[in-house]
Formats: structure tokens, C-alpha cells, sequence
């Protein structure tokens, strides 16, 4: 893992075009997509019928998008963590994209680039692009710009 730390805003301001990562890689098995599905009530056959989705166009079950777009959040910490703040919050996405599909049971690491960095009012918003990474994979699962919010 290759955290970046910065350690005040001031440094953050001046980080942008920094690369981050990659951070720890994770396995994304049936069971979390199972829970997932049981949180949001998104109980599709491509996501939790192992048999049907054996014949289905994945060849196997699959991670639901939101599940994937979910875990940048995981390894946001990983990638990056700025000292001396009070907190830091999330904001939002600026864009999001899942440039190829998640296969159960596939190991997953998050990586990044700081593309902006700006003063807001009381503290710095920046915009890391998260790229979640298949093991072995051509593509990303997901591509996200995240908006985080950080006070002093």
C-alpha cells in the first residue's frame, strides 16, 4: 500500500496531478454482494442466482455497481490522509463510470489522482479520480471522481 499524507491544508492545496496508491487489494465475494443486495433491495439474478447467472452473459455472478462505487470510499483512507484537520467529509461525485463488470469472488485495489484542490468557504475541497482496479483485469470496474471536503 502507498498512502499519501499531507500534513496540513496548505500542502493539499499545492497537491494536484499527486498519484496515489495503489492501496491493499480486497476480495469482493458472494457474501458482500449478498448483504448488499439485502441493504438496498436490489436482489437482480445477475448479482445473487449463482445458477442463472452461470448461463447469463457474465459467465457468473457479478458485484453491483453501486457496491463497486461504494467501496471507493474504502480505499480513499488508503490512498490518502491529511493531518492537522478538524474532519473531513464526503461531498459527492463529480463523475462516475464502470468501465467493465466485477466477477464475484475477484480481488479489487483502489488508486487515484489528485485533480483538484481548492479553497471553499472554512476549509479545501478536493477532487480525488479513483480508479478501482480488477486483478488481472483490462479495466477498471470503476472510475469515480470523488469530492471530499476537509476543515482545519
Amino acid at each position: 500500500m502507498s498512502l499519501f499524507t499531507v500534513d496540513n491544508l496548505s500542502d493539499l492545496l499545492g497537491s494536484v496531478g499527486q498519484e496515489l496508491g495503489p492501496s491493499d487489494w480486497m476480495l469482493v465475494d458472494q457474501v458482500r454482494i449478498n448483504l448488499f443486495a439485502e441493504a438496498t433491495g436490489d436482489h437482480q439474478w445477475i448479482h445473487v442466482n449463482a445458477e442463472k447467472a452461470a448461463e447469463g452473459p457474465f459467465g457468473g455472478t457479478i458485484a453491483h455497481g453501486y457496491l463497486t462505487l461504494s467501496l471507493a470510499n474504502f480505499f480513499l483512507p488508503q490512498l490518502l490522509r491529511v493531518e492537522n484537520i478538524s474532519m473531513g467529509v464526503n461531498y459527492g461525485c463529480n463523475k462516475v463510470r464502470f468501465p467493465a463488470p466485477l466477477p464475484v469472488d475477484s480481488r479489487i485495489r483502489g488508486s487515484g489522482e489528485i485533480i483538484c484542490a481548492e479553497e471553499v468557504k472554512g476549509g479545501v475541497q478536493v477532487v480525488v479520480r479513483v480508479s478501482i482496479e480488477i486483478e488481472e483485469g483490462a479495466r477498471p470496474a470503476c472510475v469515480v471522481d470523488t469530492v471530499s471536503r476537509f476543515y482545519p
